[in-house]
């Protein structure tokens, strides 16, 4: 006798065919990789950046530097926090970058590998397909040295 509310059904188990054939996947000859459209290097835009750490006179020297480089004028970047250490103050401009776009990019980046003779660590690499490097002076990218400017350092 079956309790109120509660019925008893009964569940038939699945059936399982005992003769199902299995097919095996054909092996796909190997097809030309070079035609596959998503495997040509694209470069959207390029971000330079140079970060000196303080305000003041070394920081417009380095704009000149980025502005000689890409030929557009760049924009200043603050800092985020106070950091006594060192010795910055929030909303101090600390850096300076710029984005550059089109042939002019791959110009720069052509520049900027050279330098680092085409050979980049695995570690510059992530896994959405960017990359960046840096380089410690900004006249081996064939720009002339000033002293009254010096010499800085700039990341691609």
């Amino acid at each position: 006798m079956a309790s109120k509310g509660k019925q008893a059904t009964s569940a038939a188990p699945a059936k399982v065919q005992k003769n199902a054939k299995v097919q095996k996947k054909e092996k796909k000859e190997p097809q030309d990789k070079s035609k596959n459209v998503m495997r040509t290097l694209r470069i959207s835009k390029l971000c330079v950046d140079i970060c000196v750490g303080e305000s003041g006179d070394r920081l417009t020297r380095a704009a000149k530097v980025l502005e000689q480089l890409t030929g557009q004028a760049p924009v200043f970047s603050k800092a985020r926090y106070t950091v006594r250490s060192f010795g910055i103050r929030r909303n101090e401009k600390i850096a300076v970058h710029c984005t550059v776009r089109g042939e002019k990019a791959e110009e720069i980046l052509e520049k900027g590998l050279k330098v680092k003779e085409y050979e980049l660590r695995r570690g510059n690499f992530s896994a959405t397909g960017n990359f960046g490097f840096g380089i410690q002076e900004h006249i081996d990218l064939g720009i002339r040295y000033d002293p009254s400017i010096g010499i800085y350092g700039m990341n691609f």
